[in-house]
């Protein structure tokens, strides 16, 4: 996913600059950028964690930047219900209703 060098500074930077900035330098300017995981398998790893902790709040950006990275509708599907054995019934269903989110988002022009 090309994402705007700038997001942590536009989502954050009105009410916490600095973390707007560690948002965009190191996060996402060096951490997601690192070698050894493909963008594809960040975007999995990310995705089980904010699932497996619950955060549903940062999910649907995160779903969208799976898919950008490669990551069907049907594979993230799959990775909720494995989830559910491990992270929890209530977390699989919310992170079920997050992907809902983003793929009616998708259809809409």
């Amino acid at each position: 996913m090309s994402l705007d060098p700038h997001y942590g500074q536009q989502s954050l930077g009105d009410l916490a600059p600095k973390l707007a900035e560690l948002t965009d330098q190191t996060l996402f300017g060096d951490i997601w950028l690192r070698p050894g995981l493909t963008p594809r398998e960040r975007s999995l790893a990310t995705v089980s964690a904010l699932i497996a902790l619950n955060r549903v709040e940062q999910l649907p950006f995160h779903l969208r930047r799976a898919q950008d990275n490669g990551i069907s509708r049907d594979t993230l599907a799959e990775l909720i219900t494995h989830l559910a054995f491990y992270a929890g019934w209530p977390n699989a269903a919310s992170a079920v209703s997050a992907l809902r989110t983003v793929m009616n988002e998708a259809k809409t022009p």
